[in-house]
């Protein structure tokens, strides 16, 4: 994708010993949006972007160990191709221990197009790793749009115990009052709440195929992931362990 910046060689440390580096795992967890032509390169191709954003900004990142080792970036939820992401999240252990105003300063001066930082908090080492409870979303209406046939047809939906969906050649069953968590026609949006779940979870575009509606990402209607929402939110006015980017707002609980 031509509007993804291209690596440059990573910059070696000066501040800590071989050995010191390491033993020394500190967890970072960065919330940013995902917006713009960058929706549309894949969870791979992300994750490898924000491991040379890393590296440009001459982050010292925590390795795996084995033959291969990898730097430990992990996302807890990945976001599919061509939704945009107001509010995603990555966890990043660095080998160093740097301030979250710093680490939010760096990353931000990398100005990957379609990639905003929100926030960086420093975990605390027992913290565990964070595992997505919900994500919200909004879909855009198509043109033109019947916001009856779409009432009613929110409203058989929502009436079912269960609702069955094809994936990968299996059917998936899902409890209908346990995975859609919200549903509603709100203005020129459809806005949805969706639990995660250990067996397969329910992503918007079954929800629009259950709903019958699975025509609208063709005729341009948009899917976009408002908040991802963890087990373990960690929450904290300290700003030796939480920074906020300027313009980033702070209400991290919007309810629909």
């Amino acid at each position: 994708m031509s509007n993804v910046t291209e690596p440059s060689e990573p910059t070696e440390s000066k501040h800590a010993a071989p050995n010191e580096l390491a033993s020394l795992r500190i967890r970072y967890r960065v919330r940013f949006q995902k917006a713009g032509l960058l929706r549309w390169i894949s969870h791979r191709d992300l994750a490898e972007l924000w491991e040379r954003i890393a590296r440009r900004a001459t982050l010292k990142l925590s390795m795996s160990e084995g033959f291969h080792p990898k730097p430990r970036i992990a996302f807890p939820s990945a976001l599919a191709l061509g939704v945009e992401g107001l509010d995603e999240v990555v966890e990043l252990e660095l080998a160093e221990n740097i301030s979250p105003a710093e680490l939010l300063k760096r990353l931000e001066n990398d100005n990957q197009p379609g990639l905003i930082i929100k926030s960086v908090s420093q975990l605390p080492e027992a913290f565990g790793k964070g595992q997505l409870k919900q994500s919200r979303f909004s879909v855009t209406l198509p043109e033109p749009a019947d916001a009856v046939a779409i009432q009613a047809a929110i409203t058989r939906l929502l009436g079912q115990a269960t609702v069955s969906v094809e994936r990968k050649k299996k059917t998936l069953v899902a409890n209908v009052a346990e995975q859609i968590l919200n549903l509603e026609l709100s203005g020129d949006r459809l806005r949805l709440t969706l639990a995660a779940s250990e067996s397969a979870s329910l992503k918007p575009h079954d929800v629009l195929d259950l709903l019958g509606f699975d025509d609208w990402i063709e005729n341009g209607s948009l899917v976009i992931r408002e908040r991802v929402i963890l087990e373990n939110e960690f929450q904290s006015d300290n700003p030796a362990e939480v920074a906020f980017a300027t313009d980033a707002t702070h209400n991290t609980t919007t309810e629909y």
